[in-house]
C-alpha cells in the first residue's frame, strides 16, 4: 500500500511538472514573434504570384522597409511596389492602425484595408511585418500532429488568436506551431462575421537575419481551393529606415533607389 501511495504522488508531481512546463499561448506567439521577426530595421523582397487551377496568373514584385516603433512595439511598415513595371513607384503605408494607398501618378493617398486584396488571395496586410503578440490574446487549444505543406508530419501547439487591438489585421486566427523550434506551419485566417477567409501553409525555413525565416508561404482560398497564391521573400537584410518614411504627408518626397 506505501508504495502504491509513493507512486501516486510521483505520478501527480510528475503531472503538475509537465504541466508547469507547457507553455501558454501567449508566450508560443511571443516566440513565434521573436523567430520571424528581425530585431532591427529592414527591408525584404516578396514575390507573390496567383495561381489558378495550378497555372499562374498574375505576379508582383514589393520591397518592404518595416522598422519596429519604440513606443508600442508594433511595426511600421512602407511597402513599394517594384513589378509589373505599370505600378512601379506604388507604395503602401501601414502606420499603427491606418493603412494608405498611394499612387505617385495622381500625388494622392487614400486609406485602405489591410484586409483588402493585394494579388490573388493574399491581402495588403498579409505582406506586412506585425507583432502578433501585441495584437492578439493567444489560447492554446492544444497539441495535434499536422501535415506541413511538404507532407511532412510537424508535432504543434494549436493556438486560437483573437484580436485584442484595433490593429489586428483579422478578428481572429487560428496557428498551428511546431514545438520545440517555434516555427508557423499553418493558419486560418476568419472575417469579423466568423468566415473563414483563407488557409496559409509556412515552409522553407531559411537563415535570414540571424534567423529562421519561411522563404515561402502558400495562401488557399477558402472555398476554391484551385484559387491559391504564393508569397516568396527573398534578400531580407538590415537597412536604417528614417522615421519620415513612415508619414503620409511625405510619401510625394519620397525618392527610394
Amino acid at each position: 500500500m506505501k508504495n502504491v501511495l509513493i507512486g501516486f504522488v510521483v505520478a501527480v508531481v510528475l503531472t503538475a511538472a509537465a504541466h508547469a512546463a507547457e507553455p501558454t499561448g501567449q508566450e508560443i506567439i511571443a516566440s513565434v514573434d521573436a523567430g520571424r521577426n528581425p530585431g532591427q530595421s529592414f527591408r525584404v523582397v516578396d514575390n507573390l504570384t496567383e495561381y489558378v487551377g495550378g497555372q499562374p496568373r498574375n505576379s508582383m514584385q514589393l520591397v518592404i522597409f518595416a522598422t519596429q516603433n519604440k513606443a508600442t512595439h508594433q511595426y511600421n511598415n512602407l511597402i513599394r511596389y517594384v513589378l509589373p513595371s505599370r505600378d512601379a513607384g506604388k507604395m503602401v503605408l501601414f502606420n499603427g492602425s491606418n493603412m494608405w494607398f498611394y499612387d505617385p501618378s495622381s500625388k494622392a493617398s487614400v486609406r485602405i484595408s489591410p484586409q483588402q486584396r493585394l494579388l490573388g488571395q493574399a491581402s495588403n496586410g498579409d505582406v506586412a511585418t506585425v507583432n502578433l503578440a501585441k495584437d492578439y490574446t493567444a489560447k492554446l487549444l492544444g497539441e495535434e500532429k499536422l501535415l506541413d505543406a511538404d507532407k511532412q508530419t510537424r508535432d504543434c501547439w494549436h493556438l486560437e488568436l483573437k484580436a485584442a487591438t484595433d490593429e489586428a489585421v483579422y478578428s481572429r486566427v487560428e496557428y498551428w506551431v511546431e514545438k520545440g523550434t517555434y516555427h508557423q506551419i499553418k493558419g486560418k485566417f476568419f472575417s469579423d462575421s466568423g468566415r473563414l477567409l483563407k488557409i496559409a501553409y509556412y515552409h522553407k525555413f531559411m537563415p535570414m537575419l540571424g534567423r529562421q525565416v519561411p522563404a515561402e508561404t502558400i495562401v488557399i482560398d477558402s472555398v476554391n481551393q484551385n484559387l491559391v497564391t504564393t508569397m516568396a521573400v527573398s534578400d531580407m537584410r538590415a537597412q536604417d529606415v528614417p522615421e519620415s518614411w513612415f508619414q503620409r504627408d511625405f510619401l510625394p518626397r519620397l525618392k527610394i533607389d
